[in-house]
């Protein structure tokens, strides 16, 4: 039975046709077989070309935790057949042998078997990489395909550190470390991680993925590979091998699980060699739509008011890592029209908008973000990003660009809205130019969504809901486009119901699922103009906010909370504001 994949994978959208017209030209010159070379050349993951063969052969899909824990046949066939034809028998019944194969329609494969074992056979579609993992288990030496890898690497010893530099050079380049390398950005992308952290210490190699703003240990190479996993990173990303005294920046484009994937490399030496984290930046990955992001209807409708105001500024604050610059992308796509002209100035530019003008930051040339806007606001510009206000003298110009017609976006790093007014005035901005020019402050966080397959309900206990005043949220459940539609929030005895993580195969044990924001947005009034003029500090910039009818970041996660799109765990987490009484 032949089937074309390439074809298969263009019907389903996993693969551009351009793509597979490259994979074909390349497979003449090599005579791999096309569904190797997909993935090899990081065109399709092998998961999606699994899950396209089963849906074609109207196969099941083999889970990780459908593979068995002994051997399901009595050795009547050969662990190299498995290995070679890629097989792992499941279970037998009295239908027969149902097996897990990476390619269920070779033939010549399924009568050997019915040969070799007597029973009919019941082919799976089963992930090549797992099937691989579940072989090493039982019937290998129970090592992993990083196990495996690392079995093939060798050091050298006594060598001069030019010699020394000059090894780490070949070895980096050479196919175990590059297989090595590739195996753990593959294995962040599949877990959705949007950074790797690769440590060095004394006696091990530390390799975490951020998940879902989490961090997680996960499986590393030995301690006697840092140098040379290190360097290969470093090579990738066209930095200087040799320098391990001064920290280090650059940039790797790829292709990794079928899609295109950018990571920001970062270096800095410690005390037993160079820590590195990479920043994934996958673009296929990235939705700029408000409700996705997690604006409430009324935030939303306050946030859009502010937003097509024709001048001033519009701050987003937050932490690292809270999600403000792809909501400051997703506002200036919803301000990408024909009609006006959008200038940003960044460190660095994360993602890259079709009809923006954007400038990267270059420190070593002078090209700093006081100097780009100088440039730009001479470039006739309608609406101006600027990545980061650190400076009074890049607030400033910031606030001149106001003043003269412009509509100016930016973030600040403070903990909530109203400390974001005070801070400017701590940098030395002048109090009327504030009045004059801030429009609105959103302030927002990071949550991590409930995985739908697992969360379990439970009845908050009355003293809970008391504390929390939760019944002030109850109606905005069944409203919110992410929630149930089960009309569960309240038992028969007037109770909140809540959910709680539990964990499953789907979200990897954690309970969680991708992440949302909870947010508060601070919408500029004349009460609170005259309170800045008269330098109130933030608690009382905050209480007349709340009068007017903001909600705070926390009350935005108690909303989401009952609305069952995360737990209180997580909202308590992430927000160390306390509700204030009424």
């Amino acid at each position: 039975m032949s089937i074309d994949l390439g074809e298969l994978l263009v019907e389903r959208q996993k693969l551009a046709d351009t793509d597979l017209q490259r994979a074909r030209r390349v497979r003449e010159g090599t005579g791999e077989g096309l569904d190797t070379l997909l993935v090899k050349l990081g065109l399709v993951s092998e998961r999606d070309l699994a899950e396209a063969l089963a849906a074609h052969l109207n196969l099941p899909l083999v889970r990780p935790g459908d593979y068995p824990e002994t051997s399901a046949t009595n050795g009547g066939v050969s662990p190299r057949f498995l290995k070679e034809s890629r097989i792992i028998p499941l279970f037998e019944d009295d239908q027969g042998l149902t097996v897990a194969m990476s390619n269920p329609t070779d033939d010549y494969v399924l009568a050997a078997l019915r040969l070799a074992t007597g029973k009919s056979i019941t082919p799976r579609v089963g992930i090549p990489s797992e099937l691989d993992a579940a072989f090493e288990r039982l019937y290998g030496g129970g090592r992993s395909a990083m196990g495996q890898i690392v079995d093939a690497i060798g050091l050298a010893d006594n060598l001069t550190d030019e010699e020394q530099i000059q090894h780490l050079k070949d070895l980096a380049s050479e196919a175990p470390v590059i297989r090595l390398v590739n195996l753990m950005i593959a294995r962040a992308v599949e877990s959705r991680a949007s950074d790797i952290h690769i440590e060095p210490f004394e006696n091990r190699l530390k390799v975490r993925y951020r998940v879902d703003g989490v961090l997680r240990e996960v499986e590393s190479p030995p301690s006697r590979l840092s140098a040379a996993v290190i360097s290969r990173i470093k090579i990738m990303a066209k930095l200087n091998i040799a320098e391990r005294r001064l920290p280090q920046d650059g940039r790797i484009q790829l292709r990794a699980q079928g899609k295109e994937i950018d990571l920001r490399v970062s270096t800095v030496p410690t005390l037993w060699g160079e820590s590195v984290v990479m920043r994934i930046l996958d673009k296929a990955s990235v939705v700029l739509d408000f409700e996705v992001l997690g604006f409430s209807p009324r935030t939303l409708e306050r946030f859009l008011e502010v937003l097509h105001l024709p001048h001033g500024i519009i701050l987003v604050t937050g932490p690292t890592g809270s999600g403000k610059t792809t909501t400051l992308y997703t506002a200036l796509q919803t301000l990408n029209t024909s009609e006006r002209k959008i200038l940003t100035v960044e460190d660095p530019v994360e993602y890259q908008l079709e009809g923006i003008n954007q400038i990267q930051v270059k420190p070593q040339i002078n090209l700093n973000f006081a100097n780009a806007l100088r440039a730009i606001v001479r470039q006739d510009p309608d609406v101006i990003m600027i990545g980061e206000m650190r400076d009074l003298e890049t607030a400033g110009i910031a606030v001149q660009s106001a003043l003269t017609g412009h509509l100016v976006l930016s973030t600040l790093h403070t903990n909530d809205a109203a400390g974001s007014v005070t801070r400017l005035l701590d940098m030395g901005v002048e109090d009327y130019l504030l009045t004059s020019t801030i429009n609105g402050i959103l302030a927002q966080r990071l949550v991590r969504l409930l995985c739908t397959q697992c969360r379990q309900p439970y009845v908050a206990l009355p003293e809970l809901v008391e504390e929390m005043r939760l019944h002030r949220f109850a109606e905005t459940r069944e409203q919110s486009p992410r929630a149930s539609a089960r009309k569960d929030i309240e038992d028969e005895g007037g109770g909140i119901t809540l959910y709680k993580a539990v964990g499953c195969e789907q979200c990897g044990g954690t309970g969680y699922r991708g992440r949302a924001a909870i947010m508060e947005f601070l919408a500029m009034s004349d009460p609170l103009r005259r309170m800045v003029l008269k330098h109130a500090d933030a608690t009382e910039l905050q209480v007349e906010a709340q009068k007017e009818g903001m909600d705070t970041m926390y009350e935005d996660g108690l909303r989401k909370a009952v609305a069952g799109l995360t737990t209180i765990e997580e909202v308590l987490r992430v927000t160390t504001q306390q509700e204030q009484e009424a």
